[in-house]
């Protein structure tokens, strides 16, 4: 066997039809890393029938003067097949040597567990401790089960099922997050599909959250689109809408005000302490409406075409579709757009014949992290199933060169505080 730099039409036929695909592994994806500042190459292991029996995308960054490369999502092969395992590493190896690439990172498509919460169902991959060994007798060194966004990319992501009835999908949805839904339509939200000309909603909402600058997005669309393996969505809110439903609201919040006051005009002289709890408490929500109401009408004086709160990047590849990066606007967060936008998207791809929804990373929700415990509720309560990967690993393919980086950080250090 030996490696080989593929084409893309050559890496194309073969990720189209590999069991384990990802849209980081596609040659579109290096296309887009380019112009990130990365170069990229497609690689092969052909077998003597000149058949690929195990490709990646490698990216190739220069580091403080070195070079190192990763594999988004790991290399495509079997892991389970050790001979292919060990001639692809080995071969691996040598081709990045001579390019004196000093090592590469990859975090493989190797589930470790999965997790159903709904049905409290805990399935554990029975090869994974074999796999993970045997990587590591190759020279694979393992960075660790992390819990957090320690790694290359998110050790655990939130995945629904969609091969069940669209009724059957929302209702296993959390009740909380389903009046969320209901009344984030309610209120004026509308879900429109974006395009480059507005790509800037995105952006905005995003670009202090995630380290690329605009044209990375650009070129995500510009290049996946090719092969209609990208969506843009973004949810607007009609601002006149929702001031109409707030008039309701309000109105309807104003006759039952009216109704407890006929009641406590009534049975006067009786004991009506519930009556009167529940007259201040209602009281209360009038008055929270009663502000609510002027905030709708100078929104709408101010939008009268309506605002973007929310937005939502997508890829789709083979089966799966993948929310690649989301954003909103904080100031209209209790309109629940994302709730919405989220389970629009969810019910459209449901309805296309895609089989999984990928919600995108979370943490170990096993473990309680204030900044990230509303993400992992929000992803959850969808009833996505958590699967946990394998995480990252590194594997060094010039030792001396390697060393050398290594050494140089503590005077990297120095040199970057003293700026």
């Amino acid at each position: 066997m030996y490696i080989k730099e593929l084409t893309n039409a050559e890496f194309n036929n073969f990720t189209d039809r590999f069991i384990d695909s990802s849209i980081y592994q596609t040659s579109e994806y290096g296309f887009i890393m380019n112009t990130q500042k990365y170069n990229s190459v497609l690689l092969g292991l052909i077998d003597d029938n000149e058949t690929i029996k195990a490709a990646s995308l490698i990216l190739i960054e220069k580091k403080h003067g070195f070079k190192y490369a990763y594999a988004p999502k790991g290399f495509l092969m079997d892991y389970n097949d050790k001979l292919i395992v060990e001639e692809f590493t080995n071969k691996i190896k040598e081709y990045l040597n001579k390019e004196k690439i000093i090592a590469i990172k990859i975090n493989p498509m190797i589930i470790k567990s999965s997790y159903d919460y709904r049905t409290n169902t805990y399935h554990i991959n029975p090869n994974f401790e074999k796999q993970l060994e045997f990587l590591k007798t190759m020279g694979y060194y393992h960075l660790g089960f992390n819990n957090l966004f320690e790694a290359f990319k998110p050790r655990y992501n939130a995945i629904i099922d969609l091969n069940k009835p669209i009724t059957t999908l929302f209702g296993n949805m959390n009740k909380n997050f389903k009046n969320k839904v209901k009344s984030a339509d309610k209120n004026g939200i509308r879900i429109i599909k974006g395009n480059e000309k507005n790509i800037d909603y995105l952006y905005q909402e995003v670009k202090d959250k995630y380290p690329r600058d605009k044209k990375y997005f650009e070129d995500m669309l510009y290049f996946f689109k090719k092969r209609n393996m990208i969506d843009y969505y973004y949810a607007k809110l009609d601002t006149n809408a929702y001031l109409i439903n707030v008039q309701k609201k309000y109105q309807r919040q104003v006759d039952i005000c009216n109704k407890l006051n006929n009641k406590l005009f009534k049975n006067i002289g009786k004991n009506n302490t519930k009556l009167i709890n529940n007259k201040i408490f209602q009281e209360n929500q009038l008055n929270e409406l009663k502000k609510e109401l002027v905030y709708a009408t100078n929104l709408l004086k101010n939008q009268p075409k309506g605002v973007v709160v929310a937005t939502m990047l997508l890829t789709k590849y083979r089966d799966e579709v993948y929310i690649f990066i989301d954003g909103f606007n904080k100031d209209f967060k209790k309109l629940n757009a994302k709730h919405l936008m989220t389970w629009k998207l969810i019910e459209k791809y449901a309805k296309e014949k895609y089989k999984k929804f990928n919600l995108g990373g979370m943490t170990n929700p096993n473990i309680k992290n204030e900044k990230y415990n509303g993400l992992n509720e929000f992803k959850l309560s969808f009833n996505a199933r958590c699967v946990e990967y394998i995480g990252d690993l590194e594997l060094i393919t010039n030792n001396i060169f390697y060393n050398l980086y290594r050494n140089s950080k503590p005077i990297r250090y120095i040199l970057k505080k003293d700026k």
